[in-house]
């Protein structure tokens, strides 16, 4: 189900996934796929199957800022987004599974501050993550780059619509919503790309034959969206000064 640029937004608020043909071309793949390996490694039994903190490269950093993905980002979430993390996944022979049905919960940032209603608090190599309130979640929108083509045997995303606008949801009313609401299979061919809301049911099965469903996916959300003094991990501009600190070259 592809959905025209110029109606990315209603696409998003109604479904909350939507899929988009042609976004990498084949030489920008070419230069992604060992560039996606770049991030602290997602291991199972010795064998890689992801990676995380990928926005601290700069070539994937200048990806998630360039036309026509920040673009894309924009026209569906309705105003300036910036990235916040990055992820790589893959599904190979030796690194092939089912993912259940989940929503995507956690943000990266960079120091841990106490807040009432957020938690719990993790860390995931190296960097600090917490589930922040819902009214957070819901304003952002992460995209899927398809490095390898995504079809119905390669263990594609699978999502039930609509589920972005529940809020977070309990294990008991996910099975409730298997049940209601059919899923789709989102077939995505290479170089296309899914953007979806973090708070929608998804999940994959594993790969019939498995070879390579290699994945970037990057997360946005508006810039102002978290309270002080709390800041993005992979903030793209510096710190503000601390309390009671001199600025710059004043000592």
């Amino acid at each position: 189900m592809t959905v025209p640029v110029a109606r990315l937004e209603a696409t998003m608020n109604r479904d909350g996934f939507a899929i988009i043909p042609g976004v990498l071309a084949l030489g920008q793949i070419d230069r992604l796929r060992p560039c996606a390996e770049v991030g602290a490694p997602l291991l199972r039994a010795g064998q890689a199957f992801g990676g995380r903190n990928l926005l601290a490269d700069a070539g994937i950093r200048k990806l998630a800022m360039d036309e026509p993905i920040s673009a894309l980002i924009e026209a569906a979430a309705g105003t300036a987004m910036t990235p916040v993390r990055a992820l790589f996944f893959d599904k190979t022979p030796g690194a092939n599974w089912p993912v259940l049905w989940h929503q995507d919960l956690m943000i990266a940032v960079a120091q841990r501050h106490e807040k009432d209603g957020w938690g719990p608090w993790s860390l995931k190599a190296g960097v600090v993550h917490v589930e922040p309130p819902v009214a957070l979640l819901e304003t952002m929108v992460t995209i899927r780059l398809n490095l390898d083509d995504n079809d119905a045997a390669n263990g594609p995303l699978r999502v039930l619509p609509g589920t972005h606008r529940l809020g977070r949801l309990k294990r008991e009313r996910v099975a409730e919503l298997r049940k209601e609401i059919g899923e789709v299979v989102c077939v995505a061919p290479l170089g296309s790309a899914i953007l979806m809301r973090p708070l929608l049911l998804h999940a994959s099965s594993p790969a019939e034959e498995p070879n390579h469903r290699r994945v970037i996916q990057i997360e946005y959300a508006p810039k102002d969206a978290l309270p002080q003094p709390l800041r993005w991990a992979f903030a793209q501009e510096p710190a503000p000064p601390e309390e009671g600190a001199l600025p710059p070259g004043i000592a």
